[in-house]
């Protein structure tokens, strides 16, 4: 007895593995349909909905596809056309409710799969997992990192704060101090109201200067306070200078006053041994304080020449001491007639 012939028709020939489902005959897919309108609330085949995920697949790899039946208005229906065409040229014949089924799984993506996220222990054990890539790296990072604040804090903060304690330390308690004790020295030796006021023009100074926190300032009233004291302390002696190549007096003509003449004396104070000594001298022409160890005092024009005919006959002074500043003051006192002003440059 001979086997039957082979079927005739050619076997198909689907593009995927998952597409190779066994399907039935017409009547069996029509037995199929009737059972599922029987029973709608029976699930579906398990090949069906390997179809239909079949389907979606063919409609994610064939992207112009569904690009394109997508944007018409009939959409849903010519794409099930064009599937049934891509089904019917790979020998399979799919029914439309599993076409339909496919269509909307793919707008639905129901058969998308979305990772869930990770989760914070998922994270660190991804993290932990590449701490090959960045332990060492975060490693040094962190070295260099405490080796710069380290160097900051020793090099420049801490030097930083160490001199604003000396600096918080010097206005709130030495400058005061030593401020109000130099001071205290000059008043005890001031022996005039002049003398008087420039201490306590000098010490008002140096508190507003405390109170700003202007320490350099602060320094100076105190340098300025204990040079008035020396000057107070200091006995000596105005003379007119009488040396070689040097001259006594001199004259000037005033701008304002071109027929009008200013004579004046050139002197110098000198202590006992006769060293000369600086003083603060007032210039009559900007009213302005200076050190000098040589001044010119203005004289009337009869002293000034007889200080010149002392001087022509033998070019030595004879008289030359023409005042004195005594201990505790700091303006001299003359012994000759003067107009009472001075300058300093000439």
């Amino acid at each position: 007895m001979s086997a039957p012939p082979p079927s005739s028709q050619p076997p198909a020939s689907p593009s995927h593995a998952v597409r190779a489902p066994r399907h039935p005959e017409a009547g069996e897919v029509q037995s199929d349909l009737a059972t599922q309108t029987a029973e709608p609330g029976q699930s579906a085949r398990f090949d069906d909905v390997m179809l239909a995920m079949d389907i979606v697949d063919t409609l994610r790899h064939r992207t112009l596809i569904a690009k394109r039946e997508l944007a018409t208005d009939e959409r849903e229906q010519a794409l099930i056309e064009r599937l049934r065409e891509i089904y019917h040229a790979q020998g399979i014949d799919v029914p439309d409710h599993i076409l339909k089924d496919g269509v909307k799984a793919l707008e639905e993506k129901r058969f998308v799969y979305t990772p869930k996220s990770l989760g914070l222990q998922g994270r660190l054990a991804r993290l932990y997992i590449s701490r090959d890539r960045w332990l060492k790296p975060l490693a040094m990072f962190m070295a260099a990192s405490l080796a710069l604040t380290a160097a900051y804090e020793f090099g420049v903060d801490a030097p930083r704060q160490r001199a604003a304690a000396r600096l918080h330390q010097e206005l709130s308690v030495t400058l005061p101090e030593n401020l109000g004790n130099a001071r205290a020295a000059a008043l005890e030796i001031a022996a005039t109201e002049y003398a008087r006021r420039r201490i306590e023009t000098a010490y008002q100074d140096g508190i507003s200067a405390i109170a700003e926190d202007d320490a350099k300032g602060a320094r100076a009233s105190i340098d300025k306070v204990l040079v008035l004291q020396r000057d107070l302390e200091r006995d000596l002696t105005i003379r007119v200078v009488s040396r070689p190549g040097e001259r006594s007096g001199i004259f000037r003509i005033p701008n304002d006053m071109p027929g009008q003449r200013n004579y004046y004396l050139i002197v110098e104070a000198v202590d006992a041994s006769g060293r000369p000594a600086s003083l603060e001298i007032a210039s009559e022409e900007d009213q302005s304080f200076g050190r000098t160890r040589k001044w010119a005092v203005r004289v009337p024009e009869g002293e000034y020449n007889r200080i010149a005919a002392d001087k022509q006959d033998d070019q030595i002074i004879q008289n030359g001491v023409i005042g004195r500043k005594p201990r505790g003051q700091l303006a001299p006192n003359y012994t000759i007639p003067t107009a009472g002003g001075a300058i300093r440059e000439w």
